[in-house]
């Protein structure tokens, strides 16, 4: 190999000489056939290792990736194509079936929001999503989601703007959006690992907390996550109402810590506090043979506790991961219902912990255990539903589902729910379709 490179750095000196005497033309011809040949020799070798090395790279291509993880452009990205709309269409249904009967459904000692309860009986169209979201330009996030529910209405779920360059680590939302409180409540529900929700999330949010606002993140230059957030909120949604103090009548706050432990498990923990004012908050709180306690107004303030920890061997959730979640709701309330002569003040909190597995690509299987906690408010409320009696609302879920990709999902799932005082046993049969470009879910 060394006379090779000699040969060729010859034959390089020479062709850049000057001058060559007579003499030595017949020497220089043959360095230049000698060239040739070894350009020649030197092709034919890379043509045989390319030949080799094809078969290889097809073997050892990169795994698709686990279902609703497939990243697209989206917040903070800045692509060729960042500035087009990705546009999606999210289709949910169901088939249920229902031991009790869903139109009176109830928690003592809880007044509830609306379409708080199990949903319909049968065969039904659930609440299906239409989702535009891009890059505004450079420094600007837009999205906008619209719930089409099964009633043929259209609602407004989320309609925002999210800025992508200020500085020190500060990130500003503002118009409509769900509030960054707790682990679960941010969730769009086809992103939800059981068919419906928690029950602390059904008794002291209704279902989840979204209002009009803004909202201020500062995220910490640590290696450790670190993430701060404020809101601002109009205070009309559930457990606020009437948006009080002039338009701003509820605020939030919260914190969420996490990290990685090795590669293969991450975690994630929060603190959040929502005060909310309540002017005529109209609810449902008692079953067919109990007298409502009427329209609230008064104080709402809710504390969460959440923790999030994730295992995926060695970092790849493709084959097998596990996600384990639990988050601690308490409620204080001071006011009056509108039926009532007596002030109310009583204190409601709920819980839940459950654990998703993927034992196979596709296929997951998950557990969820939830139970709720009610003050006695008094004995002027004993005649209403707001009085919890001795019963402690509890439910037990099991869930299966298959994923064809990350667009595509089926759910089986059973409830034994107990929140009423007779038990429910709850089937659910769920499909989970999306049309379109849909961007990467959050931890």
């Amino acid at each position: 190999m060394k006379n090779w490179y000699g040969r060729i750095a010859c034959c390089l000196l020479i062709s850049v000489s000057p001058a060559v005497p007579a003499a030595e033309e017949a020497e220089l011809d043959a360095l230049r056939q000698e060239l040739d040949r070894l350009r020649r020799d030197y092709d034919k070798k890379i043509e045989q290792l390319e030949n080799r090395l094809e078969p290889q790279q097809q073997d050892t291509k990169t795994p698709p990736a686990q279902p609703h993880a497939v990243p697209t452009p989206g917040r903070g990205q800045v692509t060729d194509k960042a500035f087009n709309p990705a546009i999606s269409l999210i289709l949910n249904g169901s088939y249920t079936d229902f031991e009790l009967d869903p139109e009176g459904y109830f928690i003592p000692g809880f007044a509830l929001g609306e379409e708080t309860g199990p949903g319909e009986e049968g065969l039904s169209l659930a609440e299906s999503e239409l989702v535009v979201s891009a890059n505004v330009d450079d420094k600007f996030y837009g999205a906008f989601t619209l719930a089409l529910t099964p009633d043929n209405e259209a609602e407004i779920e989320e309609a925002y703007f999210q800025t992508l360059t200020l500085p020190w680590g500060f990130t500003l939302k503002a118009g409509r959006f769900y509030s960054g409180i707790a682990y679960l409540n941010e969730q769009h529900t086809h992103r939800w690992d059981f068919a419906d929700t928690a029950l602390a999330y059904r008794a002291l949010l209704a279902n989840q907390y979204g209002d009009d606002g803004a909202q201020l993140r500062w995220l910490a230059p640590t290696d450790l996550f670190v993430e701060f957030g404020l809101e601002a909120l109009r205070g009309d949604s559930y457990p606020a109402a009437g948006a009080g103090d002039s338009g701003v009548g509820a605020n939030s706050a919260f914190v969420h810590i996490g990290g990685d432990v090795g590669v293969s498990h991450s975690w994630r923990v929060g603190v959040s506090r929502l005060y909310a004012e309540a002017e005529d908050r109209e609810s449902s709180e008692s079953g067919p043979a109990l007298p409502a306690a009427g329209d609230f107004t008064g104080d709402s303030e809710v504390t969460v506790v959440d923790f999030v920890w994730k295992w995926a061997p060695n970092g790849n959730p493709y084959r097998t991961n596990l996600t384990f979640q639990a988050e601690y709701l308490w409620r204080e309330e001071d006011g009056v219902y509108s039926n009532v002569p007596a002030p109310y003040d009583a204190e409601q909190s709920g819980w839940y912990a459950q654990a998703v597995y993927q034992f196979m690509p596709r296929w997951r299987l998950g557990l969820r255990y939830d139970e709720l906690d009610a003050d006695d408010p008094g004995p002027a409320f004993s005649g209403t539903g707001l009085n919890p009696g001795d019963h402690t609302p509890t439910r037990s879920s099991a869930m299966l589902d298959f994923s064809n990709s990350e667009f595509s999902r089926f759910r089986l799932q059973y409830n034994r729910d107990e929140s009423r005082p007779e038990t429910d046993d709850q089937w659910f049969l769920q499909y989970i379709m999306s049309l379109g470009a849909h961007g990467a879910h959050q931890f």
